[in-house]
């Protein structure tokens, strides 16, 4: 009777383990990490290292001197849902599910254009432009939704122009860390409004890297957030989040 006791004892806690650990699992946030200026320069300078980044668009040499037009890259550096060590731009938004709890759902593509324009230490002009119809999520069910939600079959991209010069300072040439706003006009599912885009800079062998986020309501676009039966609640507010690297032609 012991030993039945026993087992019976041992089997509970067993059950009682997995339901822990599977609770943890489906409870557990798996979004990926905010943008953070440190991380992406510390992933440049990985592939310099490894002789994956030459400084320069179109295999040229980076010559110190940051006045002049530069590209978005997107062949330098890796992008996918997890980690993106390169070019990308998405959102994050807070959301409720039922039997999971609070989660952050994050959609993010790689597959953004642009140049930005540097005359000495100032910003002249930047445009960039993001291919919506490509954002993909940690879920494939929820992608369908933020494509609907997001109109791209009516608007497929969005798009940021600069319409106030940003002063860079001594940090343009020295290569130190720099933070700024970018004003300027942002157009999401046809709506284009002016925004003041927080941005942090920095110049790592020859790529300039540049981070932002900027917190929105996306009905200020007309766009109603994706919405099923799982979801018990989902923020009308969100953030929009950019990770650019950027050689000079």
């Amino acid at each position: 009777m012991n030993r039945a006791v026993a087992t019976v004892l041992s089997v509970t806690a067993a059950v009682v383990l997995l339901a822990g650990a599977g609770a943890w699992w489906f409870l557990r946030d798996d979004a990926p990490e905010e943008v953070d200026l440190s991380a992406a320069t510390a992933g440049v300078a990985q592939q310099d290292s490894d002789g994956s980044v030459d400084g320069a668009a179109d295999g040229g040499t980076f010559d110190g001197d940051v006045s002049g037009t530069w590209s978005v890259d997107t062949d330098t550096g890796d992008f996918d849902y997890e980690s993106a060590t390169g070019t990308f731009a998405g959102f994050r938004i807070a959301e409720e599910l039922a039997g999971i709890g609070s989660t952050t759902a994050v959609g993010r593509t790689g597959d953004v254009s642009g140049t930005m324009e540097i005359d000495g230490e100032t910003v002249t002009a930047a445009s960039f432009e993001v291919d919506l119809t490509t954002i993909t999520t940690d879920d494939s069910r929820r992608d369908d939704k933020v494509q609907d939600a997001l109109d791209t079959s009516s608007f497929p991209t969005a798009s940021f122009t600069l319409t106030e010069p940003i002063e860079l300072g001594s940090a343009a040439s020295t290569g130190d860390p720099v933070s700024v706003s970018a004003i300027g006009e942002l157009t999401i599912n046809g709506v284009t409004t002016k925004v003041e885009f927080p941005l942090d800079a920095q110049v790592v062998d020859g790529t300039v890297v540049v981070v932002g986020s900027l917190d929105i309501a996306f009905s200020d676009y007309g766009v109603e957030v994706p919405s099923s039966p799982i979801v018990l609640s989902v923020d009308d507010n969100g953030t929009l989040e950019l990770q650019l690297l950027l050689m000079k032609n």
